[in-house]
């Protein structure tokens, strides 16, 4: 285990390295004048190229890089350029809003993704299989965006008017002070991700019950609950596993379109407004951010497998 962790570790780190190598070649490849873009156009040549200078705009694009990943090593995000404020300050709130949803998203939909996945696949071949697998399919097949407008006019606007249409938080507070405006935006990404993770389980769990073992347990007349739960569950939920740590990590980048779609203030927000505002070093903060977190979910799935996993587990030794 201490092989694999150091080894998946290193992959992370030069993982993280590309990122960083692509987010900031894509920033440089823009066109015009980041300064220039970013004050506009009555901005005087003397305001131009002191924000050059800020921005390190003015020497080499090596320079520029080892400049700005030496910052990132050492926890220094930069200054925005838009508000002038460090990013890292910037984005804190945004953060622990972003978090606080994709939490709370995670904790519904991946139970019901599992429960649901595991009865669909109990009552495989059944009506009950059919129309669990016709709506997962249907759910799977809409954009996040199309669910979230949905749930606004179902929700908000035309029919029920039981939660607010847009998620709007007073500055300094936080999310969950505030949990009528996440409700929408999190149920948007439950519907978004459950049918992926329940399919997959429903798959894995109708393999696992036509296993030699599952069959020897109800033979042996163990109960039906007791077979589930001790000899099929635990082998069944291993593909869940890794399809749940990247429907997280999706969640963590897909995000940027649930909290437009209900003016959510966090990274997604942060991130369209960085765009627009030409504001590079936040841009490159939040990419970077975002893939560490995909390393991260990645690496805490494969850890997991493992120890659900006896024959995983116990291969090395």
């Amino acid at each position: 285990m201490t092989k694999f962790l150091a080894r998946r570790i290193v992959l992370g780190i030069l993982t993280l390295f590309l990122v960083a190598v692509i987010v900031f070649a894509a920033t440089q490849a823009l066109p015009g004048n980041a300064a220039q873009a970013i004050l506009g156009k009555t901005a005087t040549p003397a305001r131009v190229h002191a924000l050059e200078l800020q921005l390190h705009l003015n020497q080499s694009v090596f320079a520029q890089f080892t400049h700005w990943l030496g910052n990132i090593v050492t926890g220094n995000l930069g200054i925005s350029a838009a508000t002038q404020e460090p990013v890292s300050q910037l984005l804190s709130g945004r953060i622990a809003n972003s978090a606080f949803l994709v939490l709370l998203a995670a904790i519904v939909a991946i139970p019901l993704s599992i429960a649901l996945g595991s009865w669909m696949a109990m009552k495989r071949d059944t009506m009950t299989d059919h129309v669990g697998s016709t709506l997962s399919l249907v759910f799977a097949a809409l954009p996040e965006f199309v669910i979230g407008i949905a749930l606004v006019l179902l929700f908000a606007t035309s029919v029920f008017k039981v939660f607010p249409a847009v998620s709007l938080i007073p500055p300094g507070d936080h999310a969950w002070d505030h949990l009528n405006v996440v409700i929408l935006p999190a149920a948007t990404l439950v519907l978004a991700v459950t049918p992926y993770i329940s399919r997959i389980m429903r798959g894995s769990m109708v393999e696992v019950l036509q296993s030699d073992y599952v069959t020897m347990a109800r033979l042996k007349g163990m109960p039906e609950r007791t077979v589930m739960m001790r000899h099929a569950l635990p082998n069944a939920i291993v593909p869940a596993i890794q399809v749940s740590a990247l429907q997280l990590a999706w969640m963590a980048g897909g995000v940027v379109l649930v909290e437009f779609v209900y003016s959510y203030p966090g990274i997604g927000s942060a991130l369209v407004d960085a765009v627009g505002n030409r504001d590079v070093p936040t841009v490159q903060a939040l990419s970077l951010i975002i893939a560490a977190v995909y390393v991260v979910l990645n690496l805490a799935a494969d850890v997991t497998t493992i120890l659900v996993t006896p024959r995983l587990r116990t291969a090395g030794r």
